[in-house]
C-alpha cells in the first residue's frame, strides 16, 4: 500500500456520498417494513404503523420545512453530495409518497382485516347497526358537539387557522340560496380517536372519531345542506429559528420560537384521496401550497392513535412482554435508602462487602444497557443516594431531554434541599421538547438550584452527570457518562449505555465540561474524555488514520463502530481513505449513512448494516483495533458534523476488561443479527438479511435472554454473560498490561489473581491424568476456548454462561474441575 490516494479517486467527488435526506427516508422504509413484515405479531405490526407517521411527521417538520426554507431563500449551494436544495426537497417528496401509499394499503389489506379476525373490528360508521348508531349519535351530541368550533371561510370570516398535525374535516355546506361556504372542523384531540362501540358480545368494535363526526353533522350546522367533507392533516415547518447572538434572553426566544412555530409555513398537505376537488383547491390556494405537497390517500390519514390498540390485553398477538432488570451489581444494595446504608468514609460500617453504590462503583466500573437494564434501579438509584448521602457535596447533571414527571429532576430538588451544591444544564433548544424544559428549569430556578440554560452556537447533547463525595483519602469524584437521555420513559424502549466510574481523570474532565456550561469558557485539553467541539473530531481522525498506517505497514487494523447516523463528510472521507490502506471497517448504522460501502478500489472493506428492532437502536460504541492494543469508546456523539462541531459531547474511553467484553459481545452480536439488520448496498439500498438455514439469531432477544440470566443468577456480576454460541469472537478485548495498569486505589480485577497460588487438584474423574492438566480440557472441549486476547490464553465458560479468564492451561484446567467436575460428584 501507499501513501497516496489512487490518481482516479477524487473523494470531493459528489458521487462518493449519499444524500442526508434520502438516506433518512431509507430508514424510515426499513420502519415500515416492521409494519408489512407478516412475521411480527399482529400489534407489534400496529405499533410500527403508528411509529413510522410519528416519525414522517418529524421528518417532514424539520427536513423538509428546512429544505422549503432555504429554497424560499434563494439557497442553491449544493451539498456534499451535489444536490440543491430544490433538488432534495423533489427527490425527497417522491420517495416518501409511495411509502405512505403502501402504509395505507398495508392497513387497509392487511391489518384491518386480521384484527377483525382476531376479534377487534374498526368499522366504517355505515357498518353499524341501527342501534348502534343510534348510540353514536347520542354520544356525539353529549360528548364531542360541544368540544367542536366550526370555522367558516367566507365574506365576513377571514381563513381560519389550522394547527399543526390536527386532523380536520372540510365541510362544504349550501344555503336555501345556493351560495356554498367551506368550514374548516377540527377533530379534537382531547377525545378518544377510536371510539368504542357496545357489540353486546365478546367483540371489540371501534369506529373512527372522524366518522362519528361526519355522521351527525346535521346536529353541527342545522338548517344548511352538508354537500361533501374531506378529511385532511397539515404538517408545518418547525425550522423556526433566531439569531442567538441577537437575542436578549433565550428563554424569551425559546418561547418566540415556540410561538413562531405554530404559525409556520405549511410544508405538506394529506387529503383523503376522494375529497372534494373544491375544498382540495381551497386548501392549496390558501395555504400557498405546491401540487407536489399534496398527498391525497385512501384510509385513515394519521396512525399515531393506533398506539393504544397495543394496550389490548392480547399477549397472543404482541410481542412478550419485556420488563427491564435491575443490575446484577446493584442487586443486592438496600432498595429502602436507593443503598446508601452506611456513609462509605466508614467504611468499616458497610459491612464487609460494602452496601452502597458509591462502594460498588469505586471497586470496579459498571456497564448499564438500557431498556435492559432498569433505569430506576441504575441511574435513578445513582442519583437518589447521591442526593441523600450525607458525605455527597455536589451533584452536577446535564439535561437535553427528560420525562414530564421527572424523578431525575426529583432527586436533584432534593439535593439542594439537603444542602449539597447543585448544578443544572437543561437544553433549551431540545427540539419539541423545549416546552417541557423550560418548565423544568423555571421549577429549578425555583428551588434556588442554579441553571444553566445552553451555549450560544451550541447545542449540549452530552448526557453526563457527576457527583462530588467526601472521603476519608479526599474528596472523591464518580461519573456517569452514557449514549442516552436522562428519561425514565425512553429508557423503557431506546437501546442504551451508560458507564458508571469513579476514573479521576474522567471525573476531572467533566469537573471542567460543567465549568464551561456555567463559565466563559470551554477548555481545549481533557486527560481522557473527547469533547466536542474542542477535541473529539481531531482524536477520532486521528484513531481513523493510526488505523490506515497499521495497515500500510502490515499490522492488524480494523474499525468497528455502532451509531445512529454516519453524516459527516470529513469522517466518510477519513474511512474512505483507511479502507483504500485496507483497514477493514464494519458499521452498525441505524439511519443516516452518507458512506457508500463496496465501491471498486474505495470502500470494498466496508461494510455497513443496520438493525430495526421493538428496542429503537440508540447507543454509540467505537472500537479501533490498533495493531493488537485496541481501544473501545461510549458517548452521546454519532459521527454528524453536528455532532462533532456544533454540540458539547462526551465520549469516554472504555478501560475495564469485563466492560470492554461485554461492548465487544454487543458490536458483534448487532453482526450476527440475521432477523431485524439489513444490509446496505452501493447505492443506498439495504436488504433484509435471512438466515440460510432458518437459525433466527435477533440481537435484542439475545440481549433480553442474558440479563435475564445474568439478574437471576447468583454470583453473575456482568449485567450481560458477554458470551453465545451464534456469536463470533473476533473483536480484540485486553490491552497490553502495562498499558492497562489498575487505577490508583483500585482493587485487583476479578480473574487477575496470581494462578500459581491456587491448590493442586484432587484426583477424580476428570483430573488431571499424569500430571497434565490439558487432559481436563481434553475432556471437556466445549466448556473451553482461546479468546482474542494479548493478556489470556483460555477462557472457561461458567455455568451461568459467563466466562473466566486465565493466563495458564493449568489454570483453565482447575476451573474446569471446579466448575463441572466437583459439582456432578
Amino acid at each position: 500500500m501507499t501513501d497516496e490516494l489512487p490518481a482516479d479517486v477524487d473523494l470531493a467527488d459528489p458521487q462518493y456520498y449519499l444524500n442526508r435526506e434520502l438516506s433518512e427516508l431509507e430508514f424510515q422504509s426499513r420502519v415500515l417494513n416492521e409494519a408489512l413484515d407478516d412475521r411480527n405479531p399482529l400489534l407489534e405490526r400496529v405499533r410500527f404503523l403508528s411509529i413510522f407517521t410519528k416519525n414522517l411527521d418529524e421528518f417532514f417538520m424539520k427536513r423538509v420545512g428546512g429544505l422549503k426554507q432555504q429554497i424560499d431563500a434563494g439557497v442553491t449551494e449544493r451539498t456534499t453530495d451535489g444536490r440543491t436544495p430544490r433538488e432534495q426537497w423533489e427527490e425527497a417528496i417522491d420517495k416518501a409518497r409511495p411509502m405512505f401509499e403502501r402504509q395505507a394499503a398495508c392497513y387497509r389489506e392487511e391489518i384491518r382485516p386480521a384484527l377483525a379476525e382476531e376479534g377487534t373490528r374498526i368499522c366504517d360508521y355505515d357498518d353499524l347497526t341501527p342501534d348502534q348508531r343510534a348510540e353514536m349519535r347520542d354520544y356525539f351530541e353529549l360528548s364531542v358537539l360541544p368540544t367542536l368550533t366550526p370555522l367558516s371561510f367566507d365574506p365576513a370570516h377571514p381563513f381560519p387557522f389550522i394547527s399543526n398535525l390536527s386532523l380536520s374535516l372540510a365541510v362544504v355546506t349550501r344555503d336555501d340560496d345556493g351560495d356554498q361556504t367551506f368550514t374548516r372542523v377540527k377533530i379534537p384531540q382531547n377525545r378518544p380517536r377510536l371510539v368504542e362501540v357496545d357489540t353486546g358480545d365478546d367483540e371489540v368494535r371501534y369506529v373512527l372519531l372522524e366518522e362519528v363526526i361526519r355522521a351527525n353533522l346535521d346536529l353541527l350546522f342545522p338548517n344548511v345542506e352538508v354537500v361533501d367533507t374531506a378529511v385532511f392533516k397539515l404538517t408545518r415547518n418547525a425550522e423556526v429559528r433566531r439569531n442567538e447572538e441577537v437575542a436578549e434572553d433565550l428563554i424569551d426566544m425559546i418561547e418566540e420560537v415556540l410561538e413562531q412555530r405554530r404559525f409556520a409555513t405549511v410544508v405538506r398537505l394529506e387529503i383523503e384521496a376522494d375529497a372534494p376537488e373544491a375544498a382540495r383547491d381551497l386548501l392549496v390556494e390558501q395555504l400557498d401550497l405546491d401540487d407536489r405537497e399534496v398527498f391525497e390517500l385512501r384510509g385513515p390519514l394519521d396512525y399515531r392513535e393506533l398506539m393504544d390498540l397495543t394496550d389490548l390485553d392480547r399477549p397472543d398477538l404482541s410481542l412478550a412482554s419485556w420488563t427491564p432488570q435491575p443490575h446484577p451489581r446493584f442487586s443486592d444494595l438496600d432498595a429502602g435508602d436507593a443503598g446508601i446504608g452506611s456513609s462509605a468514609s466508614s467504611p468499616e460500617a458497610a459491612g464487609d462487602d460494602g452496601d452502597t453504590i458509591f462502594d460498588e462503583i469505586r471497586r470496579k466500573d459498571v456497564l448499564l444497557h438500557h431498556p435492559y437494564h432498569s433505569f430506576g434501579d441504575t441511574v435513578q438509584q445513582f442519583l437518589d443516594a447521591a442526593a441523600n448521602d450525607p458525605d455527597v457535596l455536589a451533584i452536577k447533571a446535564a439535561i437535553y431531554r427528560t420525562a414530564s414527571d421527572s424523578k431525575v429532576i426529583e432527586a436533584l430538588i432534593d439535593a439542594a434541599d439537603n444542602g449539597k451544591q447543585v448544578a443544572a444544564m437543561v437544553e433549551l433548544k431540545a427540539r419539541f421538547d423545549e416546552q417541557n424544559n423550560l418548565e423544568w428549569v423555571r421549577r429549578l430556578e425555583e428551588e434556588g438550584i442554579h441553571v444553566a440554560y445552553g451555549t450560544i452556537g451550541l447545542k449540549t447533547h452530552t448526557k453526563t452527570a457527576l457527583v462530588v463525595r467526601e472521603e476519608e483519602d479526599g474528596v472523591r469524584l464518580y461519573s456517569h457518562v452514557a449514549t442516552g437521555n436522562y428519561h425514565s420513559g425512553t429508557a423503557k424502549g431506546y437501546v442504551d449505555l451508560g458507564v458508571l466510574t469513579a476514573d479521576r481523570d474522567i471525573g476531572q474532565d467533566l469537573v471542567k465540561v460543567f465549568n464551561f456550561f456555567t463559565g466563559p469558557s470551554l477548555d481545549e485539553e481533557f486527560r481522557k474524555l473527547l469533547i466536542a467541539p474542542v477535541t473529539m473530531r481531531n482524536e477520532f481522525t486521528k484513531c481513523i488514520r493510526r488505523e490506515a498506517e497499521h495497515a500500510r505497514a502490515g499490522r492488524d487494523a480494523r474499525i468497528v463502530a455502532k451509531m445512529n447516523a454516519l453524516e459527516d463528510p470529513g469522517i466518510v472521507e477519513e474511512l474512505y481513505e483507511a479502507s483504500m490502506a485496507g483497514v477493514d471497517i464494519d458499521l452498525l448504522v441505524r439511519d443516516i449513512c452518507r458512506l457508500r460501502p463496496g465501491l471498486e478500489g474505495v470502500s470494498e472493506t466496508v461494510t455497513v448494516r443496520s438493525v430495526v428492532d421493538r428496542f429503537l437502536e440508540h447507543s454509540r460504541i467505537y472500537y479501533f483495533e490498533n495493531a493488537g492494543d485496541p481501544e473501545y469508546y461510549v458517548g452521546s456523539a454519532d459521527w454528524m458534523t453536528r455532532n462533532l462541531d456544533k454540540r458539547v459531547e462526551a465520549i469516554a474511553p472504555v478501560e475495564d476488561t469485563d466492560i470492554r467484553e461485554q461492548l465487544r459481545f454487543i458490536l458483534e452480536l448487532g453482526f450476527a443479527d440475521n432477523r431485524k439488520a439489513w444490509e446496505m448496498h452501493a447505492d443506498g439500498t439495504y436488504d433484509q438479511r435471512d438466515p440460510d438455514d432458518g437459525h433466527e439469531i435477533s440481537m435484542q432477544e439475545i440481549l433480553m435472554e442474558q440479563t435475564l440470566a445474568a439478574s437471576n443468577t447468583p454470583g453473575v456480576h456482568r449485567g450481560i454473560s458477554a458470551s453465545h454460541p451464534d456469536v463470533p469472537e473476533t473483536l480484540l478485548v485486553e490491552s497490553d498490561p502495562s498499558v492497562m495498569a489498575p487505577r490508583d486505589g483500585a482493587e485487583t480485577q476479578d480473574g487477575d489473581e496470581d494462578e500459581s497460588t491456587e491448590p493442586a487438584v484432587e484426583a477424580g474423574a476428570g483430573a488431571p491424568k499424569n500430571g497434565d492438566p490439558r487432559h481436563v480440557l481434553d475432556d471437556f472441549p466445549e466448556k473451553w476456548y482461546v479468546p482474542s486476547s494479548r493478556h489470556y490464553e483460555y477462557a472457561v465458560r461458567t455455568p451461568d454462561g459467563d466466562r473466566d479468564y486465565r493466563k495458564t492451561a493449568e489454570a483453565a484446567a482447575r476451573l474446569v474441575e471446579k466448575y463441572y467436575v466437583e459439582q456432578s460428584e
